[in-house]
């Protein structure tokens, strides 16, 4: 059995999620949460590389560190790295076995995973019993139910949830050309299509049709994504001042930065959408209600975010999504303003 603590101040405790950005946004909650209950806490979040910029936004973590700058090292190596962290509690909250494993070689003396993944069964020692496929709660709420063993006793309601990452904010400085580009007295309005498969994604038809309409009701809208992402899309958009192609001209620290300067970000549900709603931009984000992909799970936290779904029921998530139809984003985006 697990040595018993019952108070995290002065110990030093780890989150590993070592997904994607969307995930990482929305563990942010967790964090904060331990920090304002156990402020001498010392908090780690063992994250990837790329996700890195996002952490480096919320100061309430204390240290960063990268698993994949250390998981491709023999396995002694990853042992020494990980006791190096003089860990008192290591809480997976995105499960993966071999870190799991590591983590137990390493002799960190409270491990917390759910019970719900067998390799947890012998490799952590504290093991809440809760799944999250059929869950109602949204994914911010689900990471706490990691924290029952440590004074949480009330699942917190999403509003908030959306308090926890008031702090969120960038820290770096867009260089001359990003910022030429975001002088207008327009709304502006970025579009992001692509998900690199994380989503079911609204066509870029679709997209293409809201520019149209955007740019002729005083918006200068903006296409982004990775370079990959952008030549998927790259040839199709319309020739228009007001449409710009911001596809692979900037990395994420800028991209951040970027979206902090804009007023609205429209996506499905991908990093970027999350990235938006924390920096309390106008989010809005095109859904399935299918689940486990519907918004009650995955939608944005912040305060001026919303979700669309299709109203009718479809054969597939790529029908439903697909009958969004632009109308019901302008709606929206009129509500949003309204706030």
């Amino acid at each position: 059995m697990p040595e018993k603590i019952n108070d995290l101040n002065n110990k030093t405790i780890v989150i590993s999620r070592t997904d994607s950005i969307g995930d990482v946004i929305l563990t942010l909650p967790l964090c904060a949460w331990i920090k304002d209950k156990y402020p001498s806490s010392t908090l780690i979040f063992l994250g990837k590389k790329y996700t890195g910029p996002i952490l480096a936004c919320f100061d309430v973590i204390d240290k960063v560190v990268f698993w994949d700058e250390i998981e491709d090292q023999p396995e002694q190596g990853i042992v020494a790295a990980i006791k190096s962290l003089n860990a008192d509690v290591f809480i997976h909250v995105f499960p993966n076995k071999k870190i799991a494993k590591l983590v137990k070689k390493a002799r960190i003396p409270i491990r917390v995973g759910t019970s719900h993944r067998t390799y947890h069964l012998l490799n952590c020692n504290v093991r809440p019993s809760f799944t999250r496929k059929k869950s109602d709660l949204h994914e911010s709420q689900l990471n706490f139910k990691l924290l029952s063993n440590f004074g949480m006793n009330k699942i917190p309601t999403l509003e908030e949830i959306y308090n926890c990452v008031s702090s969120f904010e960038t820290k770096t400085d867009l260089p001359v050309e990003l910022n030429e580009l975001l002088k207008t007295d327009r709304q502006k309005i970025i579009l992001h299509p692509k998900s690199q498969g994380s989503a079911v994604e609204w066509p870029i038809e679709k997209y293409i049709e809201l520019a149209n309409t955007l740019a002729k009701q005083n918006a200068r809208v903006y296409f982004s994504g990775t370079e990959s992402e952008g030549e998927k899309f790259r040839e199709f958009l319309p020739d228009h001042d007001e449409i710009i192609d911001i596809s692979g001209r900037m990395n994420l620290d800028e991209f951040i930065a970027f979206i902090d300067k804009a007023d609205t970000l429209i996506a499905c549900s991908t990093g970027p959408l999350h990235i938006a709603a924390v920096l309390n931009k106008k989010a809005i984000g095109l859904y399935t209600k299918i689940r486990p992909m519907h918004p009650g799970r995955w939608k944005p936290i912040g305060n001026n975010a919303e979700t669309i779904t299709a109203s009718d029921e479809y054969s597939s998530p790529e029908e439903e999504i697909k009958s969004i139809e632009i109308n019901e984003v302008i709606k929206k985006l009129e509500l949003v303003k309204s706030k």
